[in-house]
Formats: C-alpha cells, structure tokens, sequence
C-alpha cells in the first residue's frame, strides 16, 4: 500500500510539474474567450476589493496575486510587473511577479512567487544556501534571505531547509533530498510541519550587515561623542568634496558648452585631489572621520539639490548649474570660516582647511565669472 500511495505522488509531482512549466504557449496566450473571462473577473474584484488590476498577467502569476490577496489583504506595492506586500506573518516581504522564470529543482515548476524573511546568513554558509536551492538569494547587507518557488508552503520549506544547513544539522545534499522526501508527502496530503510553518522564529533585532571600509581613512558611521572635534570636521570636508564631485560628474554627461564643461571637469579633479589629501591628513594626525548626523545632513541636501539639476540640459542646466556652485561653493566657504575653522584643534588639520578654503574661494569666483560671461 505504502508502495503505491509513493507512486500516486510522483505520478502527482509529474502533472502538477507539467502544468506548472507547460511552454507550449510561451507568451502566456489563453483563448479569447478565457481571456475575456479573465478580465470581467478581475474587473469585478478590483471594483468590490481593491484587488491589484491583473489584466494581462499570466494565469499562474494571477493565482498566486489572489492567493496572497485573500490571505494578507491589500498590497503595499503594485506595479505592472510586481506586486509586494510588506511584514505580514512572520515574512518581512512577499512579492509576485509577473515574470515566470524556469526551475527544475525538485520538480520542474515556475518561479513567481518570493517571501524574504530576516536572517542574518553567515558568511561561510551562502556557498551552501545557494548550493541547496539556486532560487534562494542573500541580500547580506540588509539581513534578508528570500526564497523563490510557486507555492508558499514550498517557500517556508526552502527557509525551513536553509535554516537546518545553516545550523549544521543537514548538509546540502541531505537538504536537497529532504526537499523532495517533504514535497512528495506534501502532495500526498500529509502537511509536513517544514511545509505548514517555518520551524524557527525569524529575528526581529538588527540583522543588517554594513560591512567595514576597505578604503584606508574612511570615516565611520556616526560615532558617540565626535561631535565638534576634528573627526567631524575632516567628515564635514570629505562631505563637500563629495558633492562637488558628484554634481562634477552629472554635468560631464550633459550637452553643455566647453567652459562650463571645462569648470566642471576642473571641480571634479581638484575635489577629487582635495577628499584624497584630507583622508591623508586624517591618517596623520591619527583621526578617523566621523559621519554625524549634522555631516549626514549636509550630504542629504548635496542629494538633494541635484536632483533638481538631473532632468535639465543643455543651456538651462548650464544655468541651473553655475548658480547650484555658486550657492554651494558660497555656503562652503560661510561653514569653514564660522564652523569648521573654530572648531579644529589640531594645526595640521587647520593648515589644510585654510588650503581648501583658498580653492573653494576660487571655484567661487570662477562661477560667477562664467556666469557674467553668459549674459
């Protein structure tokens, strides 16, 4: 009996696998009638529900959509190509997207269907993970690790799985075997506890991975107590540089004339050279800098002010740019004559502020002659 009841499910895993990854039709045709069914039925939810429109979608796509909708409720997320929601049961997002892609692993099936949950994966057993199930990707960084399938009860299986490679307790290729022991059972209509539920609790404290510098001299990210000392100052320095540089480098890319394309290759070279001579100083004095809040701040609204020059060209960016140097380069030279120069302590850090100072006062004047020269 145990011997055909095995049978009936990889007999099961076949079809459910062809349906799954059926190409005859690969552009996800369905026949006019189907496809006008599809569309009153998807108009008639978007009407009484807020259902995401789904018109066109691919039918398996469209399952899962409805699927998370009944489960979750609403999206937070809905474009064309994908639809999210965010930190609902014990997953921090889940998203459906348009897009299937091919997967052999168990059984031939499509991907379409993604659930992130926080984890912190360490560094050694990311080989592993990916090794298991190539579908699972690793964002490090942010602590996510997201499992990709067709079905959710398949998703919570892969993290479950992932979980007992992580932890030791299953190599690869034992999780792998597990996978499709458990997926079998699954469409036997056993509801095994790895398909039901994720066996571990998801952190909730910080996973997020920020790594280090490699750049020698980097500042650090917002140090306790280095507030008004020269750690701060040298940030403050490499902040200005950084927007000059930046702005430098969008304007390079514009249809802009040869001086104010000449200035702008100037700036970028010589806050290049500046941001490397103040690293240098830093190392000297043996003072790392440090991003406050305030330097933060200052880097936001560089962030800021040249979004606004981004959709411009031509004569009107040239424009737009010269007054975004001249207010940014007059700005720079207010905060290193009120702030920063009061507040430096060490005089080899002062005797460098005093030469930017000479170069930012002179990028000034070249703004405001290149835009007397255009009117």
């Amino acid at each position: 009996m145990k011997k055909v009841i095995k049978i009936l499910a990889v007999f099961l895993m076949a079809v459910m696998g062809m349906y799954s990854c059926n190409t005859a039709d690969p552009d996800n045709k369905t026949t006019s009638g189907d496809t006008m069914n599809s569309i009153q039925n998807d108009a008639a939810m978007d009407n009484k529900t807020g259902m995401p429109d789904l018109t066109g979608w691919p039918e398996r796509p469209r399952l899962a959509v409805k699927e998370m909708f009944v489960k979750y409720g609403a999206p937070v997320e809905v474009s064309s190509e994908a639809i999210v929601w965010h930190n609902e049961g014990p997953f921090k997002r889940i998203m459906v997207t348009r897009k299937e892609v091919p997967h052999d692993f168990p059984i031939p099936h499509m991907d379409f269907l993604e659930h992130t949950i926080s984890y912190n994966v360490p560094i050694d057993k990311i080989d592993d993970i990916v090794a298991f199930d190539a579908s699972t990707t690793i964002n490090k960084t942010q602590g996510e690790m997201s499992a990709r399938c067709d079905l959710e009860g398949h998703n919570i299986l892969t993290h479950n799985l992932a979980v007992d490679i992580i932890n030791g307790t299953k190599t690869v290729e034992q999780a792998r075997v597990a996978f499709g022991d458990i997926v079998k059972l699954d469409f036997g209509g056993k509801h095994p506890p790895y398909v039901e539920e994720l066996q571990f609790t998801p952190p909730t404290g910080n996973v997020l991975f920020p790594d280090k510098p490699i750049v020698a001299g980097s500042p650090m990210r917002e140090v306790p107590g280095t507030e008004g000392t020269d750690a701060e100052v040298l940030s403050f320095v490499l902040a200005v540089d950084v927007n000059e540089i930046l702005a430098a480098a969008e304007a390079q890319k514009k249809k802009i004339g040869q001086p104010v394309m000449d200035y702008a290759k100037m700036l970028h070279t010589v806050h290049g050279d500046n941001m490397a001579k103040t690293i240098q100083v830093g190392q000297s004095i043996k003072v790392t800098p440090s991003d406050t809040k305030a330097v933060d701040e200052l880097k936001k609204k560089g962030a800021g002010e040249l979004a606004m020059l981004i959709p411009l060209d031509g004569k009107e960016f040239e424009t737009a740019y010269l007054d975004a140097m001249i207010k940014g380069h007059t700005e720079a030279l207010s905060m290193i004559d009120s702030k920063l120069l009061t507040t430096a302590k060490n005089d080899a850090l002062k005797a460098h502020l005093t030469e930017t100072r000479k170069h930012v006062s002179m990028h000034l004047e070249q703004a405001k002659k290149l835009k007397d020269d255009k009117k």
